[in-house]
């Protein structure tokens, strides 16, 4: 637990309290504890101001006292935790079809020993105890909070004791602290324009990869590309696949990262998404997708990008997927290993990628650290020898840069970096990690658990930015910062651990589509996660080897369940404090086995097919964040709304169903994000129809969602609504989005009808329309709105043959999609769309071509054709020349 944590607990102590709509709460033996709870609230709100939002010198015994106040409120929200189950348990036991299983849902037995976990997994199915039965009435958890008030109360003394005499600040709001605290992070992922990826000292190694990949050459041939970890390879291999001519050569290019740990499947499925978009293909088995592969790229000139390839075995595996027909394709490897790279292709090219020399090492650290700016005089001389002690490392020396560029500039500083990386010199992987070290030391407290909590992930795994910010939430890892959403704040932490390098942002062309939308980091970073979250008992509970790490038992447990991990609960520690279980693969066996753990926090198994939602699911009252693969029912079952904690909820089911929401959905009052889509083809959102609601909710982000007739409009159901998809209504009342003063991004389908009577708050940034038929008088109520940033038109929802815009202006454009519509010819001019920057024309088949005056938009970065007629082509190329004669070399075209 941090000061976050803390936060989030006096939150829940707040409700508690205060709250008397809450059903799941609002019950005798919890109201009978309220004094208890605001003698709890009142101590540690005191201590709170006194301890971190007062202005103090940082001496040692203060942050001795923090730890111990930290400790004390950890302890008693573990009590709190267990005794809300314990009430919960007992006036839910209807709930259970099985008296067995709810007797090994009782926390006694949660909080066995490790060899009794076996037993608790099947004591769901029989109990067998020869002397007596454990039931409900043997466990009887009393609050008593004295203990703790205790522990807290000596802490405020001995601050008394020692606090100087100097003279006092005016105090600090809780909020006001959190804002000083995250005060350097402001940069959104919406915002903040993604800068290219800088390389330095590596274009000729590029142009001689890209001439070998492109050489008149019929056979399939194999380049490589050798170095150790963090010496560049992805990179260098980043900027021959992004290379003009490459694109411009070859019909398909895909990219694929294989990782120490192969899976065959997830390769092939990387190669088809990358070819055809997001695809079903859960349910084809892996011949299928090996035959898919070998059609789409049979006949066609494709280049294959095999990031990170291991093993010798991988790559016998791997080379059968690709067809031999002689039309000039070319497979690029990156590897760590020569001998696999000599096994692929022993008369190839491989390109052995060398260290940077102190000049280059310079000049990369520069440029991460100034942005272009000229460096300082003063920075050269301790620059120099921190570049030197990095030994031409690039990974040591961006995430050196890193720390470099978030700390106040100052000479003293630098040399202090200089002396620190001086002790050692990054020869080999042990070295390297300890200069990785240096950018976690320098973390301020409030980003150390974000960055650890990334190590628990799967190798080379792919970060939904979306989803990690809402399970950092859940997590208690965020700071309250006046009246900014948690989400967003979160938003600026990732921002944070970009700028410091130790994040890379991946999936950079869609930053102009309202954000960036995945990250990942890299192997050795992931490495310096496991490694400090092992030392600072952050405890990652990844497989057998973390069993018997001994920890607090207050500590919280996080059990990350990857590729490797045993299919069995049996391997894994019974604690009391276990709170987040994420399961990246099937398991049926987790998935029986969750439910025993009643203090669970954050509880994933998107990836576990349940053919039922388990009876014990709706037992786990402290949940915040639950996502979970029920196949076999189209209803969201009424028990999930016990979970009152509940901050974050997806739920998937299969194709062909809609989800009905049950009545009584408002009694989730901490929902902030609901969210659903089919299993198989993630892009296609399920839709939630929801026939009557009791009160409003305090949801920011739904996914697909039909109103029912007893709703009037989403004013009444979301007012704090930010994200929201939708289905219009027939009639003009529910269509009334200007009501929405939150709402950022909306998305309209109306399945090829008319949308009547539809109105947009000013708010809006991001804008989709699928199927809605609107028409020019529509549009420009669109191009009015003044915050509008994306906008995309998709399937019919622009249905005259003309579009001018003459006498329109987007003014804060940045994006603009036009997709299967029928348009035919388009009038623009550069002035209506004075801020553009990615411009995306997808299967617009009777379009007769591109405006040459697009080009002249200063701001356009980037025009992106799909599956579009020959004339739209020939008039991107126009543009193209046309600008490329005017001396504008910065216009990307992608075709």
């Amino acid at each position: 637990m941090t000061y976050a944590g803390i936060q989030m607990f006096m939150d829940k102590l707040n409700q508690l309290i205060n709250r008397n709509d809450i059903p799941s709460i609002n019950k005798q033996r919890i109201k009978r504890q309220r004094p208890q709870f605001q003698l709890l609230y009142q101590e540690l709100d005191f201590i709170i101001q006194t301890l971190f939002i007062e202005d103090h010198q940082d001496f040692e015994e203060l942050n001795d006292l923090k730890k111990r106040l930290i400790y004390a409120a950890q302890e008693e929200e573990y009590n709190v935790d267990l005794f809300l189950s314990d009430v919960h348990i007992r006036n839910y036991s209807h709930l259970t079809t099985s008296g067995d299983f709810l007797r090994s849902l009782n926390p006694y037995n949660v909080m066995r020993s490790f060899n009794s976990v076996v037993n608790q997994f099947l004591s769901i199915f029989h109990i067998r105890n020869n002397e007596h039965s454990t039931t409900l009435e043997d466990f009887n958890p009393s609050l008593n909070i004295d203990d703790i008030r205790r522990a807290i109360k000596s802490v405020q003394v001995e601050f008394m004791r020692m606090k100087n005499d100097s003279s006092p600040r005016p105090p600090r709001t809780l909020n006001q602290f959190a804002a000083a605290q995250s005060s350097r992070s402001r940069n959104s992922l919406g915002s903040k324009k993604v800068l290219d990826e800088i390389f330095v000292g590596i274009d000729g190694d590029a142009e001689l990869i890209r001439d070998k990949l492109v050489e008149d050459q019929r056979k399939l041939d194999v380049v490589s590309i050798v170095g150790m970890g963090g010496i560049g390879k992805t990179t260098l291999a980043t900027k021959v696949f992004n290379d003009g001519y490459v694109k411009h050569h070859f019909h398909v290019r895909v990219w694929v990262t294989v990782s120490q740990t192969y899976n065959k499947r997830g390769v092939l499925t990387q190669i088809l998404e990358s070819i055809s978009g997001q695809l079903d293909l859960e349910k084809d088995n892996d011949s299928r997708l090996r035959e898919l592969v070998h059609k789409n790229l049979m006949g066609r000139r494709y280049l294959i990008v095999i990031d990170d390839i291991w093993h010798i075995e991988t790559w016998d595996n791997l080379k059968v997927f690709f067809p031999h027909d002689n039309t000039g394709s070319r497979i690029l490897l990156t590897s760590r290993q020569t001998e696999v790279a000599k096994h692929a292709n022993s008369d190839g090219l491989i390109h052995h990628v060398g260290y940077l020399n102190k000049e280059r090492s310079w000049e990369l650290l520069c440029q991460k650290v100034f942005q272009g700016n000229e460096c300082p005089e003063w920075s050269i001389k301790p620059g120099m020898q921190i570049v030197e002690n990095c030994q031409g490392l690039p990974l040591a020396v961006v995430v050196i840069a890193g720390v470099l560029a978030k700390e106040t500039r100052s000479e003293e500083f630098w040399v202090k970096i200089a002396e620190r990386t001086s002790s050692y010199i990054v020869g080999d992987h042990n070295r390297c990690m300890v200069t990785l070290s240096l950018s976690y030391n320098h973390l301020p407290p409030y980003l150390r658990e974000c960055f650890l909590y990334l190590g628990g992930f799967p190798e080379d795994y792919k970060f939904q930015v979306q989803r990690l910010i809402w399970l950092w939430v859940a997590e208690g890892f965020i700071q309250e910062d006046g009246n900014r959403s948690l989400e967003d704040i979160a938003e600026d932490y990732l921002m944070d651990l970009v700028d410091r390098n130790l994040v890379i942002l991946a999936d950079t062309s869609s930053n102009f589509d309202g954000g960036v939308k995945a990250c990942k980091v890299h192997d050795f970073v992931r490495e310096l996660c496991l490694e400090k979250a092992k030392e600072e008992r952050f405890i990652l509970q990844r497989d057998p080897q973390f069993c018997n790490d001994i920890t607090s038992p207050y500590n919280p447990v996080r059990m990350f369940i990857n590729e490797e991990s045993l299919d069995s609960c049996s391997i894994y520690p019974s604690t009391q404090n276990l709170r987040t279980i994420l399961c990246f693969r099937s398991s049926n066996a987790i998935a029986q086995c969750c439910c025993l753990f009643v203090l669970l926090r954050v509880l994933d198994l998107q990836k576990c097919e349940l053919v039922d939602f388990p009876d014990g699911m709706g037992l786990l009252v402290n949940l915040r964040y639950l996502a979970i693969w029920n196949s076999s029912k189209a209803v969201l079952p009424s028990v999930i709304c016990n979970l009152w904690n509940l901050q974050t909820l997806i739920y998937i089911t299969d194709g062909g169903h809609s989800i009905d929401l049950p009545r009584n959905i408002s009694d989730l009052v901490n929902l902030r994000h609901l969210w659903s889509n089919d299993p198989y083809t993630k892009s296609m959102k399920m839709l939630f129809f929801l026939p009557s609601i009791k009160k409003p909710m305090n949801l920011q982000t739904i996914s697909d969602v039909q109103l029912g007739k007893g709703v009037d409009n989403f004013q009444k159901c979301f007012p704090y609504i930010k994200e929201l998809s939708c289905i219009p209504s027939s009639s003009g009342e529910q269509n009334d989005f200007k009501s929405l003063t939150y709402l950022e991004k909306l998305k309209l389908s109306n399945g090829f009808r008319r949308v009547e009577g539809v109105t947009f708050p000013t708010s809006l940034k991001s804008l989709a329309l699928d199927k809605c038929l609107l028409g020019c008088s529509d549009m420009s109520v669109i191009q009015s709105l003044p915050n509008l940033q994306a906008l995309k038109l998709e399937h019919s929802s622009f249905e005259a043959r003309c579009w001018n815009t003459d006498g329109q202006v987007f003014p804060q454009l940045k994006f603009l999609r036009l997709s299967r519509l029928l348009m035919t010819e388009w009038e623009a001019y550069s002035r209506s769309f004075p801020c553009l920057r990615q411009l995306e024309v997808i299967r617009c088949e009777f379009l007769e071509g591109i405006p040459l005056e697009m080009g002249d938009i200063p701001t356009l970065e980037l025009i992106k054709i799909k599956f579009s007629s020959n004339s739209v082509i020939e008039s991107v190329r126009s543009i193209e020349e046309e600008q490329r004669d005017l001396g504008n070399f910065d216009l990307k075209i992608d075709i």
